[in-house]
């Protein structure tokens, strides 16, 4: 007997939850429906981020390694769903591997970005890392999976909760991701996934005075626009720079030095 197949419709992940767009708009995109997210679904989405930054910020550094890794057995065990909505399975695996990368480092940051500074007084001097905050980050076209993998990786690993703004050709593997973030121990809120018009939610997040910096790596031609608009809260503007490096992790996090008088 013949059935109608069940067709998936690729929704919004926003709060640990996969809503439609509140504006009911749809973008039909690599032969699938898809949400597309309007200026309302991306401020929804910042204070998601911000309620999931609460607890995660929080959250032992070693607790966040094993979520993350966490996340990497949840996309291993969705590695063929995964495969469908990028270049294939060797994607995918790079993709997990970077994942479990950037989980050994959760625990390490502190050793390796912060120090104890020799200072000319009696005081004991402690540089910090401490996470920015809310983070924006515009996933780049190509590759489509792993390519978001390694800008959302670094920034999870310190402690902020991300807004994603999913690419306009490929944006499917980004939705695929969520459900793997949706089904690891990723606090809700923390990953937030807006698909849709790159050109219209941007702008909107690098103005929001919520957000406290912006990845701009798969903004193209459109990062100085960008860049101007986060000038007008001082959010911090990131790009790209190495492949898999702590610094990559380090340019998500402030620097909190302290200065402590010793005692005698």
């Amino acid at each position: 007997m013949s059935r109608a197949p069940v067709r998936k419709t690729y929704k919004l992940y926003i709060g640990g939850a996969f809503p439609r767009s509140e504006s009911g708009r749809t973008l039909e995109l690599e032969g699938h429906n898809v949400a597309r997210a309007s200026r309302k679904d991306a401020r929804d989405a910042v204070v998601a981020a911000r309620a999931g930054f609460a607890q995660w910020s929080t959250a032992t550094a070693y607790n966040r390694g094993q979520v993350l890794y966490r996340l990497a057995e949840t996309m291993e065990t969705r590695a063929a769903s995964l495969g469908r909505v990028c270049s294939g399975r060797r994607e995918v695996d790079r993709a997990i591997d970077r994942v479990v990368w950037y989980a050994g480092w959760a625990d390490k940051l502190a050793q390796v970005l912060g120090s104890s500074n020799p200072v000319a007084g009696p005081y004991f001097n402690f540089t910090v890392p401490e996470p920015t905050g809310v983070v924006a980050l515009v996933a780049p076209d190509e590759p489509a999976l792993d390519g978001l993998v390694a800008r959302l990786a670094p920034a999870l690993v310190g402690g902020n909760a991300a807004v994603v703004i999913a690419s306009d050709v490929h944006p499917l593997a980004a939705i695929e991701l969520a459900e793997s973030v949706a089904t690891s121990d990723v606090p809700a809120g923390v990953v937030n996934v807006l698909t849709g018009s790159r050109g219209e939610l941007a702008p909107v997040l690098a103005a929001h005075m919520d957000v406290n910096a912006i990845d701009v790596t798969g903004a193209d031609g459109s990062s100085a626009e960008l860049e101007g608009l986060a000038a007008e809260n001082v959010k911090r503007v990131v790009r790209a720079r190495e492949d898999r490096s702590p610094w990559e992790i380090g340019a998500f996090m402030e620097l909190k030095t302290v200065w402590h008088p010793i005692g005698r």
